[in-house]
């Protein structure tokens, strides 16, 4: 079998429909996008696709990623939710990565990156949690993090403090944030906020497609 087709097969959960002029193959566009996603630099993923016949900038794969706009999508399948956020550097600056996980499955359903971290922060992210996927009486599992207790408790929102069990699902997934990250070193560097907000929702798409 072909390097290429190997590469190619059980792919194609990334929508290519962004793609406006046919002059690369729909698998050199996936596999550019997964490897990047997988922590190899752009560069890298240029050199691997022009090792299989497709040359391609490391600026044009930097494209496809962003171009593909890619969001977690999932399916609450719990009435538990694990939320927390987390400190990620950008630029040399300390930006909070707020994420939803649900524990029974280990995907991720949103994740949103804020430049400081406050009650009203914590209140768009948990409305456009709800807003997504239409959560009714679900509980929130949270460890002692001050303005999600906070605004969980203000609001009425069905939480536990817990610092185990179902809650260890979002600890395991920004484990593997931070692990993706090391190839920045911990950070994003020459990174706008937004460019570094979309990568971390294309990981999180690869990240659920892994799961299912």
């Amino acid at each position: 079998m072909a390097e290429s087709e190997r590469l190619s097969e059980c792919i194609e959960w990334i929508d290519l429909s962004f793609v406006e002029r046919k002059r690369t193959p729909e698998w050199a566009i996936q596999v550019g996008i997964r490897c990047h996603l997988a922590s190899m630099s752009t560069r890298d993923a240029s050199q691997l696709l022009d090792e299989l016949g497709v040359q391609r900038s490391h600026v044009t794969i930097h494209n496809w990623v962003h171009k593909a706009d890619l969001q977690p999508i999932s399916t609450v399948t719990t009435d538990q939710l694990a939320i927390d956020e987390k400190v990620i550097r950008v630029n040399g600056d300390d930006y909070w990565l707020y994420g939803a996980v649900d524990p029974e499955t280990s995907e991720i359903l949103h994740v949103r990156l804020f430049p400081t971290t406050t009650k009203q922060t914590t209140r768009w992210f948990l409305a456009e949690l709800h807003r997504r996927y239409q959560l009714n009486n679900v509980e929130f599992l949270v460890d002692d993090a001050d303005y999600l207790v906070n605004v969980l408790e203000e609001d009425g929102y069905r939480f536990q403090m817990i610092s185990h069990g179902n809650r260890n699902a979002i600890e395991r997934v920004f484990w593997e944030i931070e692990r993706r990250t090391s190839s920045f070193a911990t950070s994003f560097n020459h990174l706008n906020p937004k460019t570094a907000e979309s990568w971390l929702q294309a990981l999180a798409v690869r990240h659920n497609s892994r799961q299912s």
